[in-house]
Parts: C-alpha cells; structure tokens; sequence
C-alpha cells in the first residue's frame, strides 16, 4: 500500500512537471512572437529601401525630428484624458446603479424612467450626444466647461449601458440569501446594501472595467468639438499646422496603446484578487 501511494505521488508529480513545462513552452511562443512582431512593426516604419523581383519597394518614412521636438506636447493630453475618463466612469457608475435598481424596482415611474434613460441614450449616437452637450446646451442657457461638458455626454452614455451590467450583476447574487436576511429581521434596504450590493460589484468590477478602457479611447470623439485639449486634439492641431498628421497621429496612438495596456493591467490585478478572495471564502 505504502509503495502504491508513493507511486502515486510520483506520478502526480510527473505530470505536474509535464504540465509546467507546456505552459513554459507556450509562454516562451508568446513572447518570442511579441518580440517578432514589435520588429516588424519597427521594420514598417523605417524608412529603408529594397529591391524585390528588379522593383523597388521602401518601407513608411518617418520624420523623427518632428517626433522627438513635438512628442511632449501630445503626450501633455495625456492627463486630460485619464481625468475625462475617470470622471465620466465615476458619473456613469452611479448612473448605472441608479438606472438598475430603477429597472428592478416595482415602483412604475421609477421603471419607466431608467427605461426610457437607457432607451434614449442607446438610441442615440455617442458622437450626437457630445456635440449636444457642447454646442446645444448653451443655446438653452445652460453654459458648461469644456471638461464637465465632455464628462456629462460621456457619463450619461457609458452610464446606460452600465446599467444592464449591474442590473445582471444585482439579480446574479442568489436569492436565498435575501430570504435568509429577510428571515433575520433585516430589512429591504438593508439587504440591499450589506448582501447584495456588495456582491454585485465585485462581479460587476471585469465587464465595467472593461468599459473603463473603451472609455479612455472614446475621450478621442471629444476632439471633434475643439474645446477639450485632450491627446487626439493636441495630435490634430500639430499634425494640420505642420502636415505631418502621420507622424503626430502616431504618437497619439502610441500613447493611447501604452495608457490601454497599464490599465487593462491594472485591471486583471484587481480581478485576480477578487478570485482569490472567492477561493479563500
């Protein structure tokens, strides 16, 4: 019996290592593959000529003294853009929450007014609604800054959408908890904010998180209004004044590449501690 079990555990061990060894493999293939295809991209943009079949071909030409005078200016939109998009996920988080538990409620006005928030603004194209914030809003009377203007418009749209995540994520958290709390004395508002609510953020947190990042790149549409200095509109303005809108284009899009990375990042931190918070519970 003795010698069966150690048998076992050699066996297990065996194909634990088999199974390090795979992953290794395929780790060491993904990077091996970013690594070639970062060259090829540096390879696209560099300028150097070749012969093929007796034509003659070159690779995108790039200014690179333009880059290196100009890449602080753009890169300065940087911050206007995080603050845009960490204020409108901020607005729109609560207007999600509002929006859902308006959808779950069983009052009537309450639930035709999320429903005809989210069918309003789901109906409507984002870039309509920021230029109605920005040039209607006046005619009104109403007279926002550039950021609190572009902050509304993207809130209210990001907020709608949001509101099907967390109502999902309200009606995921399992009823008999609720018919526990209520069996205890809590009551309705109680349970909603010591049960089910916190439950239902931490698995509303990835599919938010990823609008999150959606957000950071829709900062861009902003720019069409030319009242926000945000990256886009910093690499429009450079671009048209010195026609070199590729290369200024290019810089934008580099550092909205690198702003999605750190917080796309971020965000599998923030879910891998949550996993590991539900295994340890």
């Amino acid at each position: 019996m003795t010698q069966t079990i150690s048998e076992l555990q050699s066996q297990a061990e065996q194909i634990r290592a088999l199974k390090r060894k795979k992953e290794q493999r395929f780790s060491l293939g993904v990077n091996l593959s970013y690594v070639v295809l970062v060259l090829l991209l540096i390879y696209a943009f560099s300028g150097i000529k070749f012969n093929l079949f007796g034509l003659q071909f070159s690779t995108i030409q790039l200014d690179t003294a333009f880059i290196a005078e100009n890449w602080y200016f753009i890169f300065n939109g940087v911050w206007l853009t995080i603050l845009l998009s960490v204020l409108s996920i901020a607005l729109a988080t609560v207007l999600s929450l509002l929006g859902a538990l308006g959808r779950l409620s069983k009052y009537p006005p309450a639930y035709a007014l999320a429903t005809f928030y989210i069918s309003l603004i789901r109906g409507t194209p984002l870039l309509l609604q920021i230029i109605f914030f920005f040039l209607a809003l006046p005619q009104l009377g109403i007279r926002l800054t550039g950021l609190w203007a572009g902050v509304l418009a993207l809130g209210l749209n990001y907020g709608a959408y949001n509101t099907e995540i967390m109502r999902a994520g309200i009606q995921a958290v399992d009823i008999g908890q609720r018919e526990a709390a209520l069996a205890i004395g809590m009551t309705q508002s109680q349970i909603m904010l010591r049960i089910v609510l916190p439950q239902a953020l931490r698995l509303v947190i990835p599919p938010i998180g990823n609008q999150f990042i959606a957000m950071l790149k829709d900062t861009s549409l902003i720019s069409v209004t030319g009242f926000v200095w945000e990256l886009l509109w910093r690499a429009q303005k450079l671009g048209r004044a010195s026609f070199r809108s590729l290369e200024a284009l290019l810089i934008a899009a580099v550092f909205y590449w690198i702003i999605t990375i750190i917080f796309s990042i971020v965000q599998a931190n923030i879910e891998e501690r949550l996993a590991r918070g539900v295994r340890s519970a």
